[in-house]
């Protein structure tokens, strides 16, 4: 018999409940659900809607069927189509009409909503929790190498040069806005849906503050409408899901580019490439091509919620169980690939010879040429433009700016003395820019700091974050 078979006289075809049926997905809900009805009881309880006797019994056997499901005792039913009424009927079965007293006051509405907050405040922090762990590998490895120079690229195309330290600072930036993106979006969605019944809230004396505190919110939503039909905060995060694939996806594109035999920057350790079936010298860094892959994967969960709500009118409609496959599919992505990307950076090799040998080309000190004869009075347009002539005779007669002759160099200008060849060293290009942000070892060393401490704030936020899990 379904739920709602009071209303209907003939029984649902079996087309219908398996259509209907989100069960096989929502399962993973089940501890959500069972905290969420554990606070909506206690809450009856308190206000003497039932008594204390009937909440007591009915939250003892939420436990008992909690740890039942945990211990493979339970299998669920596509008849009772979802988590909340399989878990509703199996406290039926077990208590009798005590068990029916549960959804007083409640729609299983506002308790999909609650359940799905609570599911994505420990998704976030494990998400955080990766992205930490990210950052900690990209600065620790980039402390290593605040002296290792390398070309820096625009357009793909040498342009100055930076440390290896400098570049993977960047990415470590990256993540570390991913991580205050999520925390933003934590900040909006921490508010319980609880309460709000169906879309109207409820005629009974309930205390919606006190259930929101329970389960660890900072406080009840403040419209019934808005409560049972927000999907923003889902939405919200799964666009900074996909900021964080974009900016991992980046990160493999390099890391792609940058492993090839043309570049030959870093190496891939073994454990994470793959070989070819029938080219034995073959090293593929599969890892950070499926990485650049999954990115359209979570691109796309983005887009279906937010085709699912775009013509939703308030407040709840069956179209809103759209939002859990999508959902779960990207956390579950974004967490597998944050992983994988953990293990591939903290076992690449820098090659940093490989790296030095690459700034001799590509004429990548060329600025610093110009701004050798900026700062001895020349205007900058002037010097850009001697320096251009410069570098199109060393394309045309085989040289760079290192092996050009002071001879030639004072045929184009007679400002241009023997500290040229100083200047215009690698490390002297790198370690001269020094302004906030900048490559050299003191900028650098000033960036480690800014981001030791963000980590340690970052770990403290984690370690302190702890679900109100009213079961234990």
């Amino acid at each position: 018999m379904q739920y709602f078979s009071g209303r209907f006289k003939e029984a649902a075809s079996e087309l219908i409940l398996d259509f209907h049926s989100s069960i096989h997905f929502d399962q993973r809900l089940y501890r959500y659900d069972i905290m969420g009805s554990i606070a909506h009881v206690r809450g009856l309880s308190k206000m003497e809607i039932i008594s204390k006797e009937d909440g007591d019994l009915i939250e003892k056997t939420l436990l008992g069927i909690l740890e039942d499901i945990e211990n493979g005792k339970i299998s669920f039913s596509t008849t009772y189509e979802d988590i909340h009424m399989n878990i509703e009927k199996i406290l039926i079965d077990r208590i009798g009409d005590v068990g029916k007293k549960l959804h007083t006051g409640r729609s299983r509405n506002d308790q999909v909503a609650v359940d799905m907050r609570l599911f994505t405040k420990d998704e976030v922090k494990k998400i955080q929790s990766y992205l930490v762990e990210l950052i900690e590998v990209c600065t620790h490895l980039g402390s290593e190498h605040l002296e290792t120079y390398m070309p820096g690229f625009t357009h793909l195309q040498k342009a100055q040069p930076i440390s290896f330290g400098h570049y993977m600072f960047a990415y470590s930036e990256m993540f570390k806005r991913d991580f205050i993106r999520l925390n933003n979006a934590f900040e909006l969605l921490d508010y319980s849906p609880l309460g709000c019944a169906a879309l109207a809230g409820t005629t009974y004396p309930i205390d919606r503050e006190f259930t929101a505190h329970t389960l660890g919110f900072k406080g009840p939503t403040l419209n019934s409408l808005d409560g049972v039909s927000d999907r923003d905060y889902l939405i919200e995060i799964m666009s900074a899901l996909s900021i964080v694939m974009m900016h991992l996806s980046r990160f493999s594109e390099e890391i792609i580019i940058y492993t090839s035999n043309d570049f030959g920057y870093i190496e891939l350790s073994d454990a994470f490439s793959t070989g070819s079936s029938i080219m034995p010298q073959k090293k593929n860094p599969d890892a950070a091509e499926l990485v650049r892959g999954k990115t359209g994967r979570v691109y796309g969960d983005l887009m279906a919620l937010l085709t699912t709500m775009k013509g939703i009118p308030l407040a709840y409609n069956k179209d809103m169980q759209e939002d859990k496959e999508v959902f779960f599919d990207a956390v579950d992505t974004v967490k597998g690939c944050l992983q994988v990307f953990v293990g591939m950076v903290k076992t690449l090799k820098v090659k940093d010879e490989v790296l030095l040998l690459a700034c001799n080309d590509g004429f990548i000190n060329a600025t610093d040429v110009a701004d050798y004869l900026t700062v001895r009075g020349m205007s900058f347009r002037e010097a850009y433009k001697i320096t251009g002539e410069i570098v199109s005779y060393c394309i045309d007669n085989g040289l760079n700016l290192e092996t050009l002759s002071l001879d030639k160099y004072r045929e184009f200008s007679y400002i241009f003395n023997g500290d040229i060849y100083e200047t215009i060293a690698i490390k002297n290009c790198v370690e001269k820019r020094k302004s906030l942000g900048g490559p050299s070892k003191e900028s650098l060393l000033s960036h480690l700091e800014r981001l030791n401490e963000f980590l340690d704030g970052a770990k403290i936020d984690l370690i302190n974050y702890r679900l109100n899990d009213i079961m234990e």
